[in-house]
């Protein structure tokens, strides 16, 4: 069996401490509908607005079937 002395040691740099700081001004979170906002239909722009602010309210990067279903229920829509 081998032995390895000497070696450096790691240091961990959690990156989830200041990470505002290290983004450019004007730079938010990636959204995962941004691009969808341009639709022509109003009523995927609002769907998309809708999850998204679900999301960022709920400190969520992606939602389940039951929290998209209460999205859109949320707006109205019913069976």
């Amino acid at each position: 069996m081998k032995q390895v002395t000497g070696q450096n040691a790691v240091t961990f740099e959690d990156r989830r401490q200041n990470r505002d700081e290290k983004r450019p001004e004007g730079v938010g979170e990636r959204r995962q509908f941004s691009n969808s906002y341009d639709s022509e239909n109003q009523d995927v722009n609002e769907l998309a607005l809708a999850i998204d602010q679900y999301k960022l309210r709920h400190r969520r990067r992606f939602i389940t079937f039951e929290e998209l279903h209460s999205v859109v229920t949320g707006l109205g829509y019913h069976k």
